[in-house]
């Protein structure tokens, strides 16, 4: 069940990444740099929805790591539709339907980076994760004991976070989630 669970995940991510690839090539084909006023609103609709998130304390940490993860979804939604309008809108110009496409394709990248960190994160014996990839900086929400991580388990998550991003540890923010 666990193979089959984590095999589903795979191919899923793996279809994303086609997705991204392949909507990344054909739009810069086209278009050629960002829209800082469409970069501008999708990270204030992140942080907005960040806030929002904030506001709401989950009982568990099971509840809090799938009340992130629909929080991001739902963002990233509302961000999506955002710069998909500025795309589309018939009095557009091409600066920002090339800003609206770049942002939208960074969004799919950070989407696919983020699941694959998560699941190599709950293959190093993490039960659950979330990922957040923005702003210059990475976010890793992990569950933690009472004493906190130690210093063997922020390793690991500094390790995959480094060999997977080009960030480096000190762009890395490590949450901890007490049960």
């Amino acid at each position: 069940m666990k193979n089959r669970k984590r095999n589903l995940t795979m191919t899923a991510v793996l279809l994303f990444v086609c997705a991204a690839v392949a909507l990344n090539w054909s739009y810069n084909k086209r278009w050629g740099k960002p829209d800082a006023e469409m970069v501008l609103a999708e990270d204030s609709a992140m942080t907005k929805a960040n806030a929002e998130s904030k506001e709401k304390t989950p009982a568990t940490a099971s509840e809090y790591f799938a009340e992130a993860r629909l929080t991001r979804q739902v963002s990233r939604d509302e961000a999506l539709q955002l710069l998909q309008a500025a795309a589309t809108a018939e009095t557009a110009s091409q600066e920002t339907i090339d800003g609206a496409v770049n942002a939208i394709s960074a969004m799919a990248t950070s989407s696919m980076k983020e699941a694959q960190i998560e699941n190599l994160l709950i293959a190093k014996d993490f039960d659950d994760c979330v990922v957040y990839i923005g702003n210059g900086a990475i976010t890793v929400a992990v569950p933690a004991p009472m004493e906190g991580l130690s210093e063997e388990a922020v390793a690991r998550v500094t390790d995959i976070i480094c060999s997977e991003t080009e960030y480096a540890a000190a762009q890395l923010n490590i949450i901890e989630v007490r049960a």
